[in-house]
């Protein structure tokens, strides 16, 4: 969890660059942000990211915004929002998938004292809906860490064959309780990793050969494919520049 607070007062555009988890957003502002896919679907307020949305961004006058962004674990979402395969690259309401929980929770989070409070009361209500939800099955949460570890460069067929399950069926339970494809979230991991290097001011020539592009044109054609934009644009993401600072990385992650 992250909490986000500006006081200036303009007009404000963002760019949503993806990254495997399914973010939630509670915007707490006095004039709400409209979230936004590249399909022109709009939410406000209470805003559900799959993974991967297609070129989604932020938009809207920020005067005195706050905003508390949650990243969840594809292994947790699917307990926690019950719809992972209806959120591979959408914006969704999270109203759909709470109900009035969901306005319940916002309404407890403006009414806050602190950051600290808005934080116990998130994480509260995400272990009430993970007790009641139902959990990923191990062999496709096995599957995500190996992703995770390998930073997308394993082989699914490695995966298939530790696992025991045909290629089909892995594919099957994998985009239900997931949202994407194996190898949709492998390309997606590797181009995060890709993304944070890229933003943390490495060439694009080192970061492709280190993350497992073939050459740099293979690296161009990922972060356009996810992003939208060239290397260089996401180099400079706003959404990248705070990334280290909302969500440092653990030890040893390279990143």
């Amino acid at each position: 969890m992250a909490g986000f607070s500006d006081q200036a007062n303009e007009f404000r555009d963002v760019a949503l660059v993806p990254h495997p988890a399914v973010t939630v957003l509670f915007d707490l502002g006095d004039q709400p942000f409209v979230f936004e896919d590249g399909c022109g679907a709009q939410q406000r307020e209470r805003v559900v990211a799959g993974l991967a949305p297609h070129r989604a961004r932020g938009r809207g006058l920020s005067r005195s915004s706050e905003c508390l962004q949650l990243r969840i674990s594809p292994m947790v979402a699917h307990a926690v929002l019950g719809a992972s395969s209806e959120l591979g690259g959408t914006v969704a309401a999270l109203d759909d998938l709470w109900g009035r929980e969901a306005v319940r929770t916002h309404e407890r989070l403006r009414a806050a004292g602190s950051w600290e409070e808005r934080f116990a009361i998130a994480e509260a209500a995400l272990a009430r809906r993970y007790d009641a939800g139902r959990a990923v099955a191990p062999e496709v949460t096995f599957c995500w860490e190996q992703m995770v570890a390998s930073r997308g460069r394993v082989r699914i067929e490695r995966l298939v064959a530790e696992i025991g399950w045909s290629r089909k069926r892995l594919w099957s339970r994998f985009r239900a309780q997931v949202g994407l494809t194996p190898k949709r979230v492998a390309q997606l991991i590797r181009f995060d990793h890709a993304a944070h290097r890229l933003a943390a001011g490495h060439g694009a020539a080192l970061v492709a050969a280190e993350s497992g592009y073939t050459d740099q044109s293979h690296l161009h054609r990922d972060v356009m494919a996810f992003a939208g934009v060239t290397p260089a644009t996401v180099a400079v993401s706003p959404f990248l520049a705070i990334d280290d600072v909302a969500w440092p990385p653990e030890p040893g992650s390279g990143v």
